[in-house]
């Protein structure tokens, strides 16, 4: 007689995450891995054994959703095989980035078998002389954070000792993820209120006739999530709209790190403000192509910040609330734009917001999944976009014997969102990642064609104050 398999209650906010899934808006992490040097399916396959499946037994274990009422559960998974999570293919000529990019967008189109842990892996020869991989994992799993952790414990500073048994690893990370660093900091305010905020965020979400009155008389945590709910839509545009199942994954040559923070110097700001205007520079000339207006525009994007403490970088999870930063899409002048953008993002630094979204998170992930969908279309109409930074490792790593050449990854977004932004530091090098709704922009590498455009312009003011 087989033993009943072990069951481990999923916590409410990777219980909300879980239930965000929508065949429109697929609830993965995915990210591509270049190999200038093939990697070898069969020391991929020790690697994952001994340092993601030996580690982390999520890796081995399947949700389980429970009927109508109640958050799903974790439960190993009797008839795991490594080799169900693993396939093999070989890009079609020419082989080249477009070829890789094409497929990518494909992937990132496909859902994980739910009958199964909800991670995939797939190796793709042919990529010109070398090979990728290509990873998705549900966002239920893990968040950004978590997930580089993960990938620092499958690699190592050398090919020799990626091929070794490791230690538990300490994260090395870049940086340039100041948000999530100082929400670390504040960890301990963090856990003194965030259960009073689930509280004040189950007050708002229960009572929608009341909110008015909680944003104007409510406690803090009440106050700042009622004024979340009733943030008014944000502007019609080309990138909002109906969404289909198909998507287009994109992803920028590498921009030196050094020249980002030669701006940021200049500015007085931070690598995320440098990149985040750059950005929405970017989106600002996308639509200025298409002869859209972009007088006075400003619309959101949901930027994730990480309240992880430093030393539990490694623990799997969703541990990051949400932040709402209006990008001036509507400023032509690149170092005015930037200004405008760092004064915001300062406030937005100053604020709850961040804390109290989670404690929502929280709050939503013990609702039945039908209101979450309710919940999560609503404040999808607030934003237009998905916009994260990760921070990445800052040496080269090796994974399986084979030196990562370079990497990107992409967010996923929710509800009626269809555009998710993603920037990663990865060996001293920034990387920009889009993933966009194919119906809504079919062409997203021209977004990233204005973003280096962007970086040039402030590159050369910077240079041009430095210099007087």
């Amino acid at each position: 007689m087989s033993a009943t398999p072990q069951k481990e209650s999923m916590s409410n906010v990777d219980a909300a995450w879980r239930h965000m899934e929508e065949p429109a808006n697929l609830m993965m992490v995915s990210g591509v891995m270049h190999f200038a040097d093939k990697i070898d399916p069969e020391q991929l396959r020790r690697t994952l054994n001994e340092r993601l499946l030996g580690r982390y037994k999520r890796f081995r274990q399947k949700v389980v959703d429970t009927p109508i009422i109640g958050t799903p559960h974790w439960e190993e998974d009797p008839d795991f095989d490594l080799e169900n999570h693993l396939a093999y293919e070989v890009l079609p000529a020419p082989g080249d980035k477009q070829a890789l990019q094409t497929r990518c967008s494909q992937l990132l189109s496909k859902p994980l078998d739910f009958e199964r842990p909800l991670w995939h892996v797939t190796i793709i020869d042919g990529f010109g002389e070398g090979n990728a991989l290509f990873m998705r994992i549900h966002h239920c799993i893990a968040d950004g954070i978590a997930l580089i952790s993960v990938l620092i414990s499958l690699t190592a500073e050398s090919a020799e000792a990626s091929l070794e048994p490791c230690e538990k690893p300490r994260p090395r990370l870049s940086g340039s993820g100041n948000l999530f660093k100082q929400a670390a900091k504040a960890w301990d305010t963090t856990l003194k209120v965030s259960e009073q905020f689930v509280q004040d965020s189950i007050d708002v979400l229960s009572q929608p006739s009341r909110i008015l009155d909680l944003a104007k008389q409510g406690t803090q945590g009440a106050a700042t999530a009622a004024s979340l709910v009733l943030k008014s839509p944000d502007p019609h545009t080309l990138f909002r709209g109906q969404l289909a199942v198909p998507k287009v994954a994109s992803w920028s040559e590498p921009v030196p790190l050094d020249t980002v923070k030669r701006i940021r110097k200049v500015t007085n700001g931070t690598v995320n403000d440098v990149l985040l205007a750059a950005m929405a520079g970017g989106l600002r000339r996308y639509l200025r192509e298409r002869e859209q207006p972009t007088d006075g525009l400003n619309f959101r994007a949901a930027v994730p910040v990480n309240v992880r403490p430093l030393d539990k970088m490694d623990e799997l999870g969703n541990q990051f609330g949400l932040v709402f930063l209006e990008l001036p899409i509507g400023i032509e002048d690149p170092l005015d734009r930037l200004f405008e953008l760092k004064k915001r993002m300062d406030y937005i630094k100053e604020s709850q917001q961040a804390v109290v979204a989670f404690g929502m998170l929280k709050a939503v992930g013990m609702t039945p999944a039908d209101i979450q969908k309710i919940i999560v279309n609503i404040f999808g109409t607030k934003t237009t976009c998905v916009m994260t930074n990760v921070p990445g490792p800052r040496v080269p790593l090796y994974l399986a014997g084979s030196e990562i050449s370079d990497m990107m990854f992409w967010v996923p977004c929710s509800g009626r969102v269809g555009m998710g932004i993603s920037i990663l530091s990865y060996a001293g090098q920034v990387r920009l990642g889009i993933a966009t709704d194919a119906g809504l922009v079919p062409d997203p590498n021209r977004i990233i064609d204005g973003f280096y455009r962007e970086m040039d312009a402030l590159t050369a003011l910077a240079d041009q104050v430095a210099d007087e």
